[in-house]
């Protein structure tokens, strides 16, 4: 046996993972032994695997994923290791910014704070003429919202240009409750001018999407417009419930599922910009 090898206790001592570690690390091929003894299966490790053994520590000590884990320990080299730490941090940063603004959410609501939160939200109401809609309907969560929502609208608007043109502002409908564990489902809109050449358009191109037409006949909108920094979730949560609130106590019934319309150019605005409507139809 080669003096330089050492045995897996020996190992896991100096690189300050357990055995058990180990054996795991090594069924998922991040830190495989160096030796493994046919007739015994003890495995062996060699002292120049204690630095990556160390770094797969240090990195889980971030509660990385192993996956994560495995791409940075198997970058080619040292600066595209420290870029996808960056990234995975940055996902995590993000993440505790959206768990943090929830936590503010909650605590406003578990106090009796929710009159106050409502109050910031200006709430009116505007009459929508009838819309010749081409849409686009998926089952989502809302970690894939964002994403799903830009691709869609903008497949929408390119479809548009076979459609007369588009006549007013996208919306999202959401006709059943979009969150961590329930996934709606949503219908991205969008309204255009020709529907006879919005029907040719989803005959030949619509049903990779499940793209649909639909005519929305006229209708009321109760709703209160939102930076962009409050679309995101949880914020956004506080502007629905405030326009909830309003249409009782204004003699009026919610007429249909809720909906966000983007009347504004989203990647052209700052974060304090007015860029939304969240709405509900009413009567």
């Amino acid at each position: 046996m080669n003096d330089e090898l050492l045995t897996i206790g020996a190992f896991a001592a100096r690189s300050r993972l357990s055995a058990k570690a180990l054996r795991l690390y090594d069924r998922l091929g991040l830190l495989a032994p160096a030796h493994v003894d046919d007739v015994s299966g003890y495995r062996y490790y060699r002292a120049d695997q204690i630095e990556r053994a160390r770094l797969v520590a240090l990195l889980r000590q971030l509660d990385m994923p192993l996956a994560r884990v495995a791409e940075i320990v198997e970058a080619p080299d040292g600066a595209s290791a420290a870029g996808r730490l960056t990234a995975y941090w940055a996902d995590v940063e993000a993440r505790m910014a959206g768990q943090r603004t929830l936590a503010e959410y909650l605590r406003g609501r578990l106090s009796g704070r929710s009159s106050e939160m409502y109050g910031k939200f200006v709430v009116e109401t505007v009459e929508v003429p009838e819309q010749v809609l081409i849409t686009e309907t998926r089952h989502v969560l809302v970690g894939e919202l964002p994403a799903w929502i830009g691709a869609s609208l903008g497949r929408l608007e390119k479809a548009a240009e076979e459609c007369g043109g588009i006549t007013g502002a996208p919306f999202v409908v959401y006709h059943s409750d979009v969150s961590m564990e329930s996934d709606g489902p949503a219908e991205a809109c969008l309204p255009v001018a020709d529907e006879a050449a919005a029907r040719a358009w989803v005959d030949r191109e619509g049903r990779a999407w499940e793209s649909k037409v639909r005519v929305e006949p006229a209708h009321r909108l109760a709703y209160t417009r939102i930076t962009k920094a409050q679309v995101a979730h949880p914020q956004i949560l506080s502007a629905f419930e405030a326009v909830e609130e309003w249409i009782p106590k204004q003699g009026l019934w919610q007429a249909g599922p809720c909906r966000e319309v983007y009347f504004a150019d989203w990647d052209a605005a700052g974060a304090e910009d007015p860029v939304c409507d969240v709405a509900f139809p009413v009567r």
